[in-house]
């Protein structure tokens, strides 16, 4: 660190910081361990101090330290006589409004991530002298400025980042009371008396406050009084709220804390973090989809990744937000793994209970232990935050999903047609794969003599190059076409996994007759009369033709495996020699002595040879609880 560009005198050092982030914190860390300081004055009032040291000894748990204020709406407030501001036990009858709360509270985050508190545990581990040398005020006026990503000094040193944003700082804003430059100016004056005491200081302020500080410092500002103040409390925030105090995301805060507990490299958290998060995301997307997770392959999580950056940088920013990370994360694998991220991101890994009183946090809101409602403002305010909605589709809960599996007619169940036709072009594509591979093994090459039939064989004729003759392809006019297409996604299918086993008959004749076996659609209800299954495996007849009930035909009780019925089914019914199948595993020679059974032949199609994804979506599909279901239905499908 260019210490001089930071100089305001010979024995004190300014470390101007961008509040709640983790990059800042970690340079703060670094130049204190690297120079050698006696004491370390911080942008806070003293009547913090004693539970604000208090609270990070309790670190890596995070708490908070608040000061209930004068009231929003009234000019003078004073606590109620009989119910103590901070008292836990007071009764829940004398709660103002959610609405319009008529409290406000200024609070200290104690977050790993902010560079204030990093600055203050090393001092207290350093066994530094801290100085608290902000104004007390009974109403605490926060302002902020939006400013480059910290994550900038990876590449640039801090003393070049903090002077390319000096043209761009404005003064202070004006109150009616003053209160910005009268803080500027008595941490100024501190700042004085503290280097007679002292021979090395380090004040760590806001970035918005160092150009006016070091001005109020070279006046000898006057400094303003300080007003009484009520005493302080140590909350801890619920873990669910977590993210409505902490700089960073609460999962990659958590990243912090465990590299430092391991000794680990933390210094490119900030984006290495986005990486973890979206790994351990998978994880529990597995966990809590199970059968119906779809496959997030590396190859997915790059091309998610690439998209997070590319709506960073038209945000102008290098690191995401989570916003950012969670349309990336829609768009790329769906809405239930976006939802799964919004989860992991909110979840603090060192979550311990302190034994403090417990609130509830939302966006500039508290819930205090006796139910009051009070306005927050953070005392170390970071940079703006702007709050947006985004449409996922979460799960429904258990008791709405018993609701509308009460309410199920168990004789009225119908397909959904978008998926229909979905799975109709890929039964098309299917039957026109299986073609080649029958036409290909038709084909016998020949002498050319007077025609060159289908095409020249080079593969043939270079291999007899040496007689001089020419070869020629012949593909032989085939009989038939092909009906049926037998698709086994699950091989060897355990039977509890699909309990779901139904026969189809086609609406139209644009449609197959088709007999398939699943997961159970009543224990996934999704929507009133929605319930979602995926296929284990699936036989279609086209034209469709109608047939006995695949799964009580007697004719076929020879079959002892879902597979082995499903595969007997389409021998059975098929009017063409050939038969195609799709499974990930070659035909077994069950299968083929099933298929010689009834003079067919079994046409392999390798799943692997097909889109992972496509047949994931493919393999999940709806069961609809009558016809007039279909009308709002998209309201509650969501394909992706």
């Amino acid at each position: 660190m260019n210490t001089g560009v930071f100089q305001l005198s010979p024995r004190i050092t300014v470390l101007p910081v961008l509040h709640g982030s983790g990059d800042f914190a970690v340079e703060v860390r670094r130049v204190m361990l690297e120079h050698k300081f006696d004491c370390l004055a911080v942008p806070l009032p003293r009547s913090f101090k004693r539970d604000v040291e208090a609270a990070i000894d309790h670190l890596p748990a995070v708490t908070m330290v608040g000061q209930l204020e004068h009231s929003i709406y009234e000019s003078g407030w004073s606590p109620p006589p009989e119910v103590s501001a901070f008292d836990p036990s007071a009764s829940d009858d004398d709660d103002e409004s959610d609405d319009e709360p008529t409290l406000e509270m200024s609070f200290v985050p104690i977050d790993p991530c902010q560079p204030v508190i990093a600055a203050l545990r090393v001092a207290m581990g350093e066994r530094m002298v801290r100085a608290f040398i902000d104004l007390e005020t009974t109403r605490f006026q926060p302002y902020a400025l939006t400013l480059p990503d910290p994550y900038a000094m990876k590449r640039v040193p801090m003393s070049r980042f903090a002077s390319a944003l000096l043209p761009f700082i404005p003064a202070p804003p004006q109150t009616h009371d003053n209160q910005p430059a009268d803080r500027i100016a008595t941490m100024a004056h501190r700042l004085h008396m503290l280097e007679q005491q002292h021979e090395s200081v380090l004040f760590v302020c806001a970035m918005t406050d160092w150009p006016w500080v070091r001005d109020a410092y070279r006046n000898d500002a006057p400094p303003a009084d300080d007003e009484d103040v009520e005493d302080t409390a140590v909350y801890q925030p619920d873990d669910n709220t977590l993210v409505f105090m902490l700089g960073e995301l609460p999962y990659i805060t958590g990243l912090y804390e465990q590299a430092r507990a391991s000794l680990d490299d933390d210094e490119n958290l900030s984006v290495d973090g986005v990486k973890e998060l979206l790994i351990a995301t998978r994880q529990r997307y597995k966990v809590e989809a199970g059968k119906q997770a779809r496959h997030i392959s590396p190859k997915l999580l790059a091309l998610c990744l690439k998209y997070i950056r590319n709506l960073s940088l038209i945000k102008r920013r290098l690191t995401p937000d989570l916003y950012t990370l969670v349309v990336a994360a829609q768009q790329c694998a769906g809405d239930r793994f976006a939802i799964n991220l919004v989860e992991q991101a909110r979840e603090y890994l060192h979550t311990e209970p302190t034994g403090r009183q417990r609130v509830t946090l939302g966006i500039d809101r508290a819930r205090l232990p006796n139910g009051t409602v009070v306005q927050t403002v953070n005392r170390l305010p970071g940079q703006p935050m702007t709050w947006r909605s985004l449409n996922l589709k979460p799960k429904p809960e258990r008791i709405e999903q018993d609701q509308w599996l009460q309410r199920w007619n168990p004789y009225s169940s119908v397909s959904w047609p978008p998926e229909d036709e979905s799975v109709e072009r890929f039964r098309t594509h299917c039957f026109q794969k299986a073609e080649q591979i029958i036409n290909a093994d038709l084909a016998h090459s020949e002498k050319f003599t007077t025609s060159f039939l289908d095409g020249l064989d080079v593969r043939e004729t270079v291999r007899n190059w040496h007689t001089g003759d020419i070869y020629v392809k012949s593909f032989p006019p085939r009989t038939g076409g092909l009906d049926c297409v037998i698709m086994l996604f699950d091989t060897p299918a355990d039977p509890r996994d699909y309990p779901f086993r139904m026969t189809w008959y086609a609406e139209h004749g644009n449609e197959s007759t088709l007999a398939l076996y699943g997961t159970d659609f009543l224990g996934n209800m999704i929507g009133p009369g929605i319930g979602q299954a995926t296929y284990g495996g699936a036989m279609f007849l086209y034209p469709p033709v109608a047939i006995p009930e695949v799964w009580t035909n007697r004719q076929l009780d020879f079959a002892d495996t879902l597979e082995d019925r499903l595969i007997a089914a389409g021998c059975l019914y098929s009017r063409a020699r050939h038969v195609a199948l799709l499974s990930p595993v070659p035909p077994t020679a069950m299968w083929r002595r099933i298929a010689r059974r009834f003079s067919r032949k079994l046409v392999h199609l390798p799943l692997s040879h097909f889109s992972q994804s496509t047949v994931e979506q493919l393999r999940v599909f709806h069961v609809l609880n009558g016809r007039e279901v279909r009308s709002y239905a998209s309201r509650f499908i969501h394909k992706g």
